[in-house]
């Protein structure tokens, strides 16, 4: 990614979020809803804190659980830790979360992980990542649809809307895995058409390493298939890692002392919420996300917490989690890419001696 590019990415991350706390907070005693954000209990804070840390670093638990398993190369579970962070971070500033796997495959493969091992790890944990968000919008859609409609009034078509795009991609990366001779033939067309707009030259090397990486990709995908233990395991671990937001703002909602609202009522509105903003085009579903909590619990959080309660939940579940994995992004930048430089750059010469170049 091109320095103007992840800039004016950023730029507009801080646009949204300006106008978001601008919205928010206008015509607003700022002063009060901070006293009465810092009376929450650390008692549930700390927990609370624990279980935002736990959402990103699940996911890095299931790349080290898929890709250790797929070659003899190991990997730290520190360093797949790292690629979850990295991964939240460009997710959450760019529209859809779109920008977080390319960043990642691009450090599992500097670290020496094969591309096609990688993709399919991410495409994994991604697909069964949407499939469990899946699986609980229609459960909470059919068991629990009165209840739903009645908290989400006119926000009841953007669950539906959600749930639909969800399952819509879904089935398209579904589809990729299950047929790899997609990706070739997509990959074949956009190659035509860089050749067409003379941005690439004619080559029958990069075919062959398409087609390697094709083949690759394939056998990485049967043996997925024939690991349906290991791929049962991600489904739990992912399930567990969304419920943790879910279940944090339950710990908000213990903080501040409320009382009258069920810990399942409690969870199944936090779910509705992101199930009907994780598709929306905006970097980290800023502004919607925020609107939509103070429609939805307007009934659960008494007047007096209703902001207080989405500063520290949204706070804890998204801004806190950017602040941690923006640290680890500027560590693997500035401090451990510049130190693996001189060890590849010896590496590189001694390889150079041995060839006589």
């Amino acid at each position: 990614m091109s320095a103007k590019k992840r800039a004016l990415q950023i730029l507009i991350f801080l646009l949204v979020m300006f106008l978001t706390f601008y919205a928010l907070f206008s015509g607003r005693d700022l002063g009060e809803i901070i006293r009465a954000a810092a009376k929450m209990s650390p008692w549930y804070l700390i927990p609370a804190v624990g279980l935002a840390l736990f959402y990103v670093c699940a996911e890095g638990f299931m790349i080290w659980y898929l890709l250790n398993a797929m070659r003899d190369r190991k990997n730290s579970l520190w360093r797949c830790f790292q690629y979850s962070f990295i991964g939240f971070f460009y997710s959450g500033i760019t529209p859809s979360a779109t920008g977080g796997q390319p960043v990642q495959l691009y450090y599992m493969n500097k670290d020496g992980n094969r591309v096609s091992d990688s993709t399919v790890v991410l495409m994994t944990v991604a697909v069964v990542y949407k499939f469990v968000l899946v699986v609980l919008g229609f459960g909470i859609l059919i068991f629990w649809h009165d209840p739903l409609r009645d908290n989400l009034k006119h926000y009841f078509p953007l669950y539906i809307l959600g749930l639909t795009l969800n399952v819509i991609l879904v089935i398209l990366i579904l589809g990729v895995m299950l047929f790899p001779k997609v990706i070739f033939r997509a990959a074949k067309f956009f190659e035509g058409i860089f050749i067409r707009l003379r941005i690439w030259k004619p080559s029958a090397k990069r075919e062959e390493k398409l087609n390697g990486f094709i083949e690759s990709y394939a056998q990485a995908v049967t043996w997925l298939g024939k690991h349906k233990g290991r791929l049962a395991g991600v489904i739990f671990i992912t399930f567990l890692q969304r419920s943790s937001l879910f279940v944090l703002t339950w710990m908000v909602y213990l903080g501040f002392g409320m009382h009258g609202a069920d810990a399942l009522t409690v969870i199944l509105l936090q779910a509705s919420v992101y199930i009907a903003v994780d598709m929306l085009p905006l970097p980290g579903a800023q502004g919607i996300t925020e609107l939509m909590y103070q429609a939805v619990f307007a009934k659960v959080f008494t007047q007096a917490y209703l902001i207080p309660s989405m500063m520290v939940s949204r706070g804890l579940n998204f801004y806190f989690l950017l602040i941690v994995s923006l640290g680890v992004v500027l560590i693997n930048r500035f401090v451990l890419d510049r130190r693996r430089m001189p060890a590849e750059n010896m590496m590189v010469s001694e390889k150079n001696k041995e060839t006589g170049v």
